[in-house]
């Protein structure tokens, strides 16, 4: 059998094939009575609209591509479920391309979606190739969501404030008595402003900092911690860049025989699912990762009804949320 067409459509509904295009595409004065028929002969038929066909017709594909830094990163999932809503609400469809794969692959990061004539761009998290971003953003809506590096013109960035953040974090450490609070820091921009958060709340309380570099990951946050708990000062207290390393620090704690958090308390970044995990109950600071998905959203939106314009930085408000891992030092002792 062959798919209806909106000819089909039109002849069920008594109306004119034009009019069965306003009513599909919201758009132009129809008549409630009208607008029923149309839609009760699209449910009758099983019409589906022809999306090639519109795009063509529209010249526009009605999509957004969305590229990830590292799609196993859990925070960008539940960003990605803010930004789909309002795109989803104003009828555009998400495709996702993994920048990680691509980068390892050798290919163009923008090349995909460039070929598939995507209407506009979210990039989720950091990718470093900013002039080639600025090149996009001439041709179509940018917005960058979850990184803070500096971005082209007319490239709107939507992120959370991670320098208010990493200072929560660590005066909420302070404010339980630790002061060899060390931190396992991070690359990048976002690295870079959550240890200039932590340097500066152990400043003002007159302690002194301590940063082991790492790389955002479980293992990097492993390592690190071995590495700062077998110095003959280990410190009381850690405060890692991301959740995934303060995961790696609970794995060291635990098989270096340390109590969580009797002999050390430890704070993460990001609020992700598996933060929330019972048997972790980590504290962290929620960065809104589902909030920042969805003003990105609206950025992206916004260029399309008024594009051009110097980009904009948004940022949302952090909030700690404290759990499981942190408590006084042991033994009655300041840290």
């Amino acid at each position: 059998m062959r798919a209806p067409t909106i000819r089909d459509v039109a002849e069920r509904a008594g109306v004119s094939k034009s009019l069965v295009s306003l009513v599909l595409r919201g758009s132009g004065p129809v008549r409630p009575e009208k607008r029923e028929a149309v839609l009760r002969a699209v449910r009758e038929l099983g019409y589906r609209p022809n999306a090639a066909a519109r795009s063509l017709s529209e010249r526009r594909t009605r999509t957004i591509g969305v590229l990830l830094d590292d799609l196993r990163n859990p925070w960008f999932v539940e960003l990605l479920d803010g930004l789909n809503s309002p795109l989803h609400a104003a009828g555009l469809h998400m495709l996702l391309a993994d920048a990680r794969l691509n980068r390892r692959m050798g290919h163009d990061l923008a090349e995909p979606f460039l070929d598939l004539g995507v209407d506009g761009l979210v990039v989720v998290g950091t990718v470093p190739d900013a002039v080639g971003l600025g090149v996009l953003a001439r041709r179509m809506p940018v917005v960058v969501a979850g990184a803070r590096e500096a971005q082209p013109p007319g490239v709107d960035i939507v992120a959370g404030d991670d320098e208010r953040g990493a200072r929560l974090a660590t005066e909420h450490l302070l404010g339980l008595g630790h002061r060899r609070i060390a931190h396992l820091a991070g690359h990048g921009a976002v690295g870079a402003l959550r240890r200039r958060g932590y340097e500066a709340a152990m400043r003002a309380h007159g302690a002194e900092p301590l940063v082991e570099p790492g790389d955002l990951t479980e293992e990097g946050g492993y390592r690190g911690t071995v590495r700062l708990l077998t110095r003959r000062e280990r410190p009381t207290a850690l405060f890692a860049v991301n959740d995934m390393a303060a995961v790696g620090a609970l794995s060291a704690a635990g098989e270096l025989g340390l109590r969580v958090p009797g002999e050390l308390s430890v704070t993460g970044y990001d609020n992700t699912s598996v933060a929330r995990l019972r048997h972790l109950w980590l504290t962290t600071v929620d960065t809104a990762p589902h909030e920042v998905g969805r003003r990105a959203a609206r950025c992206l939106l916004d260029r399309f009804e008024r594009p051009g314009g110097a980009g904009r930085v948004r940022l949302a408000a952090p909030t700690l949320r404290i759990r499981g891992t942190t408590g006084p030092p042991g033994d009655g002792l300041t840290g």
